[in-house]
């Protein structure tokens, strides 16, 4: 356990364990130990592990905890391995057994060393995984032991499960017989190829690997449960109503609500439509607003206008026009960020730049206002990719500029209360029943 540089008292540390999920609860003690981490590794620890260099951040972690005498102090650990090693003084050990997993991974890399082909050698990492993935297990603060495969099932864990920082520090704590209090996990370095990660900032467990394996080494202890978002009660008349006729309906969507269903949450557009007119037919909602946007949703009531709808789409024409706020202030003045986009699995719902798999992504935006440190801008997407405006403005090779109240790819989490200022505030197109050409505003509500 590694001491605190000034005093902390006992009664300082929470009464619960606050969330790994929730980037927004970091506790004050964790946010302490991870500064003095932070330290360390600017003070050189950084430079000599070539952090800084392109492609070399990494992924950090701190566990505040309590000895059998009730004293605090906190480990530190890193995902995966640094500098080709999976184990360094002073930072949390992995979670495998290293002779058991030394037994398969030594002979099995020097057997895919010897082949030629590329497809058999993947074929022999693939046979080794699920041995290799055996060697993982753990506790939780009931002393309870579940092996990897076992927390996954019956789907097979995913490369690279239990080697982040979280249950590294958590395994730690518990083979020193220390009691787990608080967790903040933090990006130190140049940012990842995705360049969705900022050095010194705070981010949430990750959702591709993490949930089945932190739930259960969470057991035992008074935890706080994982966020749950769009869940907030809204008020019965939203969303209200824009524009309406006999074949399509244009709704302003309230910040906090579904556009459609999501796995356990069904109060969503779709539904309230749904109640709202019960004659209409088909799916209703033509395209989808992410849960924390606001703005112009376009729905139909017929399969025949929801299919018209959905080609005007797809041959980009159908306008939309968001407003927001960024947190940063632009240079230029208008301009136009393009680079291809594709899901996170590791870590869904984000979405990160893939210049290989990822699918063509291009917005058009345009300064309105600069002011206290932000910048109030236009942006009209050209394709209409997940997330696709909120990692245009955060990531580098974009805006580099996040929108305000962004708990994706914001640089800090947003205060309590706090939306995310993204607004789609206009909408226009040749409407496909009676031909009208049809422009439609909402200004933003902030």
């Amino acid at each position: 356990m590694i001491p605190f540089s000034t005093i902390v008292e006992p009664a300082e540390a929470p009464e619960r364990f606050p969330s790994p999920f929730d980037r927004g609860a970091i506790h004050p003690l964790a946010r302490r130990a991870a500064a003095e981490t932070m330290s360390l590794l600017d003070a050189g620890l950084g430079d000599a592990w070539e952090l800084g260099q392109a492609g070399g951040g990494k992924m950090f972690g701190v566990l505040v905890v309590a000895g059998p005498d009730g004293a605090l102090g906190y480990l530190r650990a890193f995902s995966g391995m640094l500098k080709g090693s999976w184990a360094m003084s002073g930072w949390s050990p992995a979670t495998f057994d290293a002779q058991a997993r030394d037994a398969i991974w030594i002979p099995g890399e020097a057997a895919m060393g010897a082949l030629t082909d590329e497809a058999a050698r993947t074929a022999l990492s693939r046979e080794l995984l699920p041995a290799i993935q055996g060697t993982y297990a753990f506790a939780n603060a009931r002393g309870e032991v579940r092996s990897l495969r076992e927390l996954f099932a019956p789907a097979a864990p995913p490369a690279g499960a239990g080697d982040c920082a979280a249950p590294k520090l958590l395994a730690d704590a518990y083979a020193k017989g220390l009691r787990p209090v608080a967790l903040a996990e933090f990006w130190w370095g140049a940012p990842p190829r995705t360049g969705d990660r900022r050095s010194g900032s705070f981010y949430a467990a990750c959702q591709g690997k993490c949930p089945p394996i932190l739930a259960h080494m969470l057991g035992g202890l008074p935890a706080d449960p994982p966020p749950q978002y769009g869940v907030a009660a809204l008020a019965p008349h939203e969303p209200a109503v824009v524009y309406e006729d006999a074949h399509i309906v244009v709704v302003d969507k309230p910040s906090g609500m579904l556009s459609v269903p999501g796995l356990s949450q069904k109060d969503c557009v779709s539904n309230r439509l749904r109640a709202r007119y019960p004659d209409a037919t088909g799916q209703l909602v033509v395209h989808r607003l992410d849960l924390d946007t606001s703005g112009l949703l376009l729905a139909a009531k017929d399969p025949h206008t929801f299919s018209a709808l959905q080609r005007l789409f797809s041959q980009r024409a159908i306008a939309k026009r968001y407003v927001a706020w960024l947190d940063g202030v632009l240079t230029g003045d208008r301009g136009i960020v393009d680079f291809p986009l594709r899901m996170d699995v590791e870590d869904r719902p984000r979405q990160i730049h893939d210049p290989v798999h990822g699918k063509a992504a291009v917005t058009e935006w345009s300064v309105l206002e600069r002011a206290g440190g932000r910048t109030k801008v236009a942006l009209a997407p050209l394709t209409g990719r997940t997330h696709q405006l909120r990692v245009h403005a955060s990531n580098p090779l974009g805006l580099d500029a996040p929108i305000v109240g962004d708990r994706l790819y914001g640089r800090v989490a947003p205060e309590y209360g706090e939306r995310l200022l993204l607004h789609a505030e206009w909408l226009s197109f040749v409407h496909p029943v009676t031909g009208v050409s049809l422009e439609l505003t909402r200004p933003a509500p902030f």
